[in-house]
């Protein structure tokens, strides 16, 4: 072995990578040591790719996935520096959604230790009713549940803001939605429409949201009162009645917000939960 190559042990000490995770990146072709002994696998470095793996270890401390980190590494290389803006704006947004969720958390845990019970207490006896058809405005996207929902309401209502000093002809009917049309509980990617009931006529373009009916169908539904981190329970007390009396969901859940966050705190929040069934 030469001056010039870094055994990779040296190399996982100056750059505070571990082996592990060297071992990782060259996987990955993130960082392909510049040489591996035939014989023995074993892999050694340059000089010149210390300042890369530098990079790679405080970009992965930021939470960037490998995905981005290469991501970041090309656009830095190509000069693209919207592509890093861009890409740090996502990280930026990220962790604005995992600050709320630790925000949530931390209001839960503040009932010291009473949190399950608060929940529990907080929902009503579920009942069965018939909703008839809606005429909603709708927008559907991906990603994280609250980044989601918060972005697509944001786009709904601003629709209603008025506009030249008059408002759109169209009027909010009933309590803006979220609906949840996954199979299963998704962390990211989450696919959500959220929709907002109304009477009247709105002018939409092609790229913003539609206008669609909701078929009018039977539902079992509780209200739950109390921040958005205890909605599992809610969730958990419709499907078990909806199971009870020998339904099936046919169709995908929703989520009714009956008041807005920004004006009651978190223990007055009240959400209805509603599962279409048969």
């Amino acid at each position: 072995m030469t001056a010039e190559q870094i055994p990779i042990g040296t190399f996982s000490r100056v750059t505070r990578l571990t082996q592990r995770a060297l071992r990782l990146y060259d996987e990955r072709g993130l960082l392909v040591p510049a040489g591996k002994d035939l014989c023995t696998g074993y892999r050694h470095y340059t000089f010149d790719q210390i300042d890369r793996g530098v990079r790679i270890g405080h970009l992965v401390s930021l939470g960037f996935s490998l995905n981005e980190v290469r991501a970041l590494l090309d656009a830095q290389t190509r000069g693209d520096r919207e592509e890093i803006r861009r890409l740090f704006q996502a990280r930026r947004d990220a962790i604005g959604t995992e600050l709320r969720r630790l925000t949530a958390i931390d209001t839960a845990l503040a009932y010291d230790g009473a949190a399950l019970e608060v929940f529990c207490m907080s929902i009503t006896e579920p009942v069965i009713k018939e909703v008839p058809a809606l005429h909603v405005l709708s927008r559907r996207g991906m990603g994280t549940y609250s980044e989601t929902i918060s972005r697509l309401i944001g786009e709904l209502c601003g629709l209603f803001d008025p506009r030249n000093g008059t408002s759109p002809p169209a009027r909010v009917a009933g309590p803006i939605m979220a609906i949840y049309h996954d199979n299963e509980y998704r962390e990211q990617d989450a696919d959500i429409e959220v929709a907002l009931p109304i009477v009247g006529r709105v002018e939409l373009d092609e790229t913003g949201p539609e206008l669609r009916t909701l078929p009018a169908t039977r539902i079992v539904s509780v209200v739950y009162t109390g921040p958005y981190a205890g909605l599992s329970s809610a969730h958990e007390t419709v499907f078990k009645h909806a199971q009870a009396l020998g339904f099936t969901q046919n169709g995908p859940e929703r989520e009714l917000f009956l008041n807005d966050p920004n004006e009651v705190p978190e223990n007055g929040l009240m959400t209805e939960i509603q599962y279409p069934v048969a």
